[in-house]
């Protein structure tokens, strides 16, 4: 499994890296949007695990259409607040929630791979249509 690990700064991106690496994943680091863009269409990754403070301050719509990270799902990991503490207004779009100093390898591992998993959608121009039945609780 391939993680690119994009932060605001090449220490912290660097260190997500090694951490997500050391859990057994490939991974690959990137600083800022611009540059998680550009190795991104390198590396193809199957995750990206994104600091969540660099979700939460920049606009990400550069991100939002880009060709290989809109269609990634994003980890936000953090290594300063647990997931409790999180705003919920962020959490659109983030598939998961790592809190680093919790967790271990297995733990990282099953989030990454429970993200790297297919989602399968109904396409957004075919309504949906449900009898009477599947509408009782």
């Amino acid at each position: 499994m391939v993680v690119l690990c994009v932060a605001r700064h090449l220490y912290l991106a660097q260190h997500l890296a090694r951490m997500l690496g050391q859990a057994g994943a490939t991974t690959r680091a990137a600083v800022g949007l611009a540059e998680a863009a550009s190795a991104a269409a390198d590396c193809s990754p199957d995750v990206v695990a994104a600091e969540y403070d660099l979700l939460a301050t920049l606009p990400l719509g550069s991100w939002e259409t880009d060709e290989v990270l809109s269609r990634r799902p994003v980890i936000a990991v953090s290594l300063t607040r647990r997931s409790g503490e999180w705003n919920a207004l962020d959490k659109n779009g983030i598939a998961g929630y790592l809190y680093l100093p919790e967790v271990g390898a297995d733990a990282v591992m099953r989030v990454l791979t429970a993200a790297a998993r297919t989602v399968v959608r109904a396409p957004e121009s075919l309504p949906l249509s449900w009898s009477q039945e599947h509408l009782r609780l």
